[in-house]
């Protein structure tokens, strides 16, 4: 009967740690894909700063697009593109088309939004050349 009671202990012992492991994984999903996230937006930042410091020395016009994306050559590799609704994957960016607005969608169901800025009237946006920058605007929890 002893042995009963040792092998129920240690059964609740190795579940409540695969439970802490189990939580533990998922916070670091969740800072992973932020990392991720943060990766993108700076590549598009350094690819908008790119065509704005080209337009600057030779001239010509800046895209008409507000999507961020149709400015750089190089897009994240989960975009899906431009979208009237929420798509239904996870873990993808794309444009909005009614808020003009690109969105990343996490796993988890939350949305980081960025604006690209073209008047150069916000002087929180990070690497803003000549008034174009792309601003984080305030995260939306579903």
């Amino acid at each position: 009967m002893r042995r009963y009671y040792e092998f129920a202990l240690a059964v609740c012992l190795i579940s409540a740690l695969a439970l802490f492991m189990m939580r533990a994984l998922e916070r670091t999903r969740v800072e992973i894909e932020e990392s991720v996230l943060q990766a993108d937006v700076a590549a598009l930042r350094l690819g908008l700063m790119e065509v704005v410091v080209h337009h600057e020395i030779s001239g010509g016009t800046l895209p008409k697009s507000g999507n961020p994306v149709d400015w750089v050559a190089a897009r994240p590799a989960s975009y899906v593109g431009e979208l009237d609704s929420m798509p239904g994957a996870r873990s993808v960016w794309y444009f909005d088309r009614p808020a003009r607005e690109l969105v990343y969608l996490f796993h988890d169901g939350h949305r980081a939004r960025f604006r690209l800025s073209r008047d150069g009237s916000n002087q929180n946006a990070r690497a803003a050349v000549a008034g174009v920058g792309l601003l984080r605007l305030e995260d939306k929890r579903e």
